[in-house]
């Protein structure tokens, strides 16, 4: 936690209020930097946008677990001033942005859910979606770094009992190396594909589109753009309603999430139900593509925002009008009185 600590946070408020204080911009926007604008000390107005606080992350990852009591302190004050400084504070998910409202008492007029889009350059054409067809054996899709984090022991689970109702299902791992234990004829893993290759690249896009769900019963996730991509190319998500999933998941919608408790037989007889209604299933393959065109893209996200910062820029002048003396304000166009 040494990042997040007061000792960092102050020092980066006192590097950027200097190279800020001779500026001229008419926002600061903050991805992820709660420590960077803690102690900024700044009239520019400024947005933090982050997939989670502080609030909803203890004890919910790992890495922030198991924290020293002043560790615990630090961070979580670090959260609460820089929501105090932002204007605006942006999230992908209502479980995020409601814990801002409640746990750091923040106005919720300045919190707002907007959710974050897929993590491609070119998305698949409409043709692409459009072709989409059910694969004869059940292909789910498995992508993450973290077997255990993501899922991977009831992605498993769920393998075996499809093959026990019935549906030979094949389940492609990729982005992690499993245990030694979990090992099927019908289980292929890909340790790492690298976007940035044309090859690799292709592959995995590949896989989106022969896949017939993206399979991802994870234990712990902020958001998941990966269901954002998942949309992009009309694959139905099965994943687990917790953390901020939820905010890029609609029950019905693009996929199906159930409870964190649920195990790999749940799972399969869910996936199992889908699979063999053909008319559910390629109803879900366009509306999963709908969801990417009407909320889940970088474009939509841009609009939305740049619309509440504009409001938000609006609102701070008409309450610096409303503060000036009567004297000093006068008919558009007007000089003002103000004799210095």
């Amino acid at each position: 936690m040494y990042y997040h600590s007061f000792l960092v946070a102050r020092r980066y408020g006192k590097i950027m209020t200097q190279k800020l204080a001779t500026s001229d911009f008419d926002v600061i926007v903050a991805p992820s930097c709660a420590t960077e604008i803690a102690y900024l000390e700044t009239d520019i107005p400024i947005v933090l946008i982050e997939d989670a606080n502080f609030a909803v992350l203890h004890d919910y990852y790992a890495q922030f677990s198991n924290l020293l009591k002043r560790s615990l302190h630090e961070v979580d004050m670090l959260e609460s001033l820089a929501l105090r400084k932002a204007q605006l504070a942006l999230y992908p998910s209502q479980w995020a942005a409601q814990a801002t409202r409640e746990h750091y008492a923040v106005d919720g007029q300045k919190v707002h859910t907007v959710s974050f889009g897929a993590n491609i350059d070119r998305p698949p054409s409409i043709e692409v979606v459009q072709k989409r067809k059910k694969s004869d054996r059940c292909k789910l899709f498995f992508i993450g770094t973290d077997w255990e984090r993501k899922g991977g022991e009831i992605a498993f689970e769920a393998l075996l009992k499809l093959e026990e109702l019935g549906i030979q299902a094949e389940l492609t791992v990729c982005g992690c190396i499993p245990p030694d234990r979990f090992s099927h004829e019908r289980m292929s893993v890909i340790p790492f594909l690298n976007r940035g290759d044309e090859i690799q690249r292709r592959q995995l896009e590949s896989l989106f589109e022969t896949s017939d769900f993206l399979f991802l019963p994870t234990r712990g996730e902020t958001y998941g753009m990966v269901f954002c991509e998942a949309s992009s190319f009309g694959l139905p998500s099965i994943t687990t309603n917790t953390g901020g999933v939820s905010g890029a998941v609609m029950e019905g919608e693009n996929g199906y999430m159930l409870p964190p408790d649920a195990r790999g037989p749940e799972y399969a007889e869910l996936i199992a139900r889908i699979y063999r209604d053909d008319q559910r299933y390629g109803e879900l393959v366009k509306s999963s593509r709908a969801a990417f065109e009407s909320r889940l893209n970088w474009d939509v996200w841009g609009k939305t925002v740049t619309k509440l910062i504009h409001e938000m820029l609006a609102h701070r002048n008409l309450q610096a009008a409303s503060s000036l003396p009567a004297e000093m304000i006068g008919p558009p166009g007007a000089k003002s009185r103000n004799p210095g």
